[in-house]
């Protein structure tokens, strides 16, 4: 008697074992999946930024013409008003 619940445990163990290593082999397959995606992605966000590093000065310049003209534009509204009242 003793034998066999010997036996049964070992056995226990060994399905205990063997699912535990399944389950670890399905979860790393899935990490490698999901690591080769994120370097796909990693990837494409780098090219985004090489293609993007021009807006930066693009903008700065844009805003400084921008506050030029709204300055011309103040003075062109002030003749505009005093020669409608004429």
């Amino acid at each position: 008697m003793r034998t066999l619940l010997i036996i049964l445990t070992v056995a226990e163990v060994l399905v205990v074992v063997g699912v535990l290593a399944f389950y670890l082999t399905v979860i790393a397959r899935s990490l490698r999946r999901i690591s080769q995606n994120l370097s796909k992605v990693t990837f494409g966000v780098r090219a985004i930024e090489t293609q993007c590093s021009s807006i930066g000065p693009s903008v700065t310049r844009v805003n400084e013409q921008l506050t030029g003209i709204a300055g011309a534009l103040e003075g062109v509204t002030g003749k505009a008003e005093r020669l409608s009242r004429s």
